[in-house]
């Protein structure tokens, strides 16, 4: 089982549809792998391996097309509920046996990824380290003696290690960026709000967020694709529309801060490559530009001595009252501090804070991104059990202060120190710009010709990304302006080009309207409680697209459709008001089936 193997989610999904890998095989692999690596503390719980090939196999008979994560196994930090798993957050006096998928677990699902295990965590997700776990401390995937970086240590050491493409991870002040570093892998902490935390305990409710491990830019891009949405279930949940990867932007303008404000704790090593890391930014055409992180630093100094702390004890009071020495002694001493805040200095640290937002868009109005070290330095082990406190606090310099100001974050491996200590950096930039960071944050990597992981693997090629003129818009139909339909000659009148026949992702419903000509209306269900619809996407012009859009008739609207391989795309939608008297026809697949079918009857 060596290099040769699939090890991305592109290269498994390929694989999978080609008919060169099932899906069970490259399960029995991942299981065969753990037992291969031998490091009971990566998993807190792991699934039956019999089980989780079955499900594989069966698997096997959907549609390949329609699944973009098909067949792909997947490990989640166990503060995240998953059916079949007790949710622990590394206290086994906390654990708990949730009856619903969180909602992230229930889309990596639906997408066809089989979740395989529960990750080890600092607990309560409170730590940057990877060392407070009664569970054990999962060695570093790249230099056994280092920390594995936390608290989604578990996570990033099982991406690292091989074990699995993808994994889940939380991320509040760093948890999902950190370990990514230390791993030598691509961590993806999106925009608050832009992954549902329905079934996520609560580190800081109000900070959150679901992140993503993953080996390449693109299959992080991928799966954030396939978990982005909003979410009923979640009060903090936004509708922030996930736009598409594009070629590397003309202009990049990348943020570096002041001459003499960074800091490296004396590592001379680390210093030197942030230092290659910003030529190579040059090299590749991005303009750096000098910002003032101070007011970062002050805002990072927010998170842990500010109010926050609070959300923190909140989420384990009942158990600091009950059960204290069930709480690993260092997450005790941060968490119990939180109950002496009081709603003063609550409202004061928020008033700060919100001053200090406004510093950060002025940072922003003329720079698309901050470029910066993931970490300042890295410990061993040793030297964080000796010093558990400050030695984290230090890890937490460049990543406290993201959530806190609204940011989406992505890692990416930079330089293999000759130390062999992986150096990463961090593309930062305001909610909302998660396509702009993976873009970029693709061809850096690729340009580092880094292997991925700790396994020598070679980075594949960049694929090339869709093609299309920059003054067309696409636009999904799934009815009556299907080619050879009633309605196609509108299309066709504004010159408008077939680009391709795809399906929506597996989270849809199609009913037949009462209309003249008949249409049918697409409608988004809760995901995975739809299914996977046929549709086309053409494309016009801006001037075209207008014009079109303008001529449609109610109930008809346009609105976001999600497609089978996480792309998404104007299309038609229906107004859901009027589906009292339609006809359900989710079961044909598509419209072009059910008008066949009512032809003949």
């Amino acid at each position: 089982m060596g290099a040769e193997q699939p090890e991305t989610i592109a290269a498994i999904v390929a694989a999978h549809r080609a008919g060169t890998l099932t899906p069970a095989q490259t399960i029995a692999r991942t299981y065969q792998r753990i037992r291969d690596h031998n490091d009971p503390a990566i998993f807190i719980s792991l699934r039956d391996e019999k089980d989780a090939i079955a499900e594989a196999e069966r698997l096997a008979v959907k549609d390949a097309t329609s699944l973009p994560l098909y067949g792909v196994p997947v490990a989640v930090k166990d503060n995240i509920d998953a059916l079949g798993f007790p949710t622990t957050a590394a206290c086994p006096a906390f654990s708990y046996t949730p009856t619903y998928d969180s909602t992230a677990a229930e889309r990596l699902r639906a997408a066809g990824a089989i979740i395989i295990g529960k990750t080890n965590l600092d607990q309560f997700a409170t730590g940057l380290v990877g060392v407070r776990s009664p569970y054990g401390i999962p060695r570093n995937s790249i230099r056994a003696d280092l920390i594995p970086g936390g608290s989604s240590s578990g996570s990033a050491v099982a991406v690292g290690a091989g074990l699995v493409p993808l994994s889940l991870g939380t991320d509040t002040a760093g948890s999902g960026r950190v370990p990514a570093m230390l791993n030598n892998i691509v961590g993806l902490k999106p925009s608050l709000g832009m992954i549902s935390n329905a079934g996520l305990v609560p580190a800081c409710r109000t900070l959150d967020c679901i992140s993503v491990f993953a080996l390449t830019v693109d299959d992080a891009a991928l799966a954030l694709s396939v978990l982005a949405g909003p979410d009923q279930a979640d009060p903090f949940s936004r509708d922030l529309p996930l736009q598409p990867v594009t070629p590397f932007p003309a202009n990049l303008r990348l943020g570096v801060p002041r001459n003499g404000q960074l800091i490296f704790f004396g590592d001379r090593t680390a210093e030197a490559a942030y230092g290659e890391a910003l030529k190579r930014w040059a090299a590749l055409g991005a303009m750096l530009v000098e910002f003032d992180l101070e007011p970062f630093y002050e805002t990072a100094r927010l998170l842990y001595e500010g109010p926050w702390v609070a959300e923190r004890y909140l989420v384990i009071k009942n158990l600091l009252a009950s059960a204290p020495d069930s709480i690993h002694p260092v997450t005790r001493e941060i968490t119990a501090a939180g109950a002496r805040l009081t709603a003063a200095e609550t409202f004061s640290a928020l008033y700060r804070l919100q001053g200090l937002r406004k510093t950060a868009e002025r940072t922003f109005a003329n720079i698309d991104a901050l470029v910066l070290p993931t970490a300042p330095t890295t410990y061993t082990t040793a030297q964080v059990l000796a010093n558990p406190i400050e030695l984290n606090s230090r890890l937490g310099t460049y990543t406290n202060f993201v959530n806190l100001l609204d940011l989406c974050g992505l890692a990416v491996p930079a330089s293999m120190r000759a130390d062999g200590i992986p150096f990463g950096i961090t593309l930062l930039a305001p909610a909302g710009r998660d396509a702009l960071l993976a873009s970029i944050g693709r061809v850096f990597h690729a340009d580092t010709r880094l292997t991925v992981g700790a396994k020598g693997v070679a980075q594949a090629p960049l694929a090339p990304l869709p093609e299309g003129r920059s003054d067309e818009i696409p636009i999904a139909v799934v009815g009556a302006h299907l080619s050879g339909m009633a309605l196609n000659g509108e299309l066709k009148a504004l010159n408008a080009k077939l680009v391709e026949a795809t399906n929506t992702a597996p989270d849809y419903k199609l009913f037949a309207l009462g209309t003249t000509p008949p249409k049918p209306g697409l409608l988004r269900v809760e995901a995975g409680k739809g299914a996977s619809i046929e549709l086309e996407i053409w494309s016009l012009s801006s001037s075209a697209f207008g014009k079109f859009v303008d001529a449609i008739p109610a109930p008809m609207a346009i609105g976001t459709i999600r497609l089978a391989d996480g792309r998404n795309v104007k299309g038609f939608l229906v107004e859901p008001e009027v589906l009292n008297a339609a006809r359900d026809i989710t079961s044909y697949g598509g419209w072009r089936k059910f008008m066949a079918e009512a032809a003949t009857a």
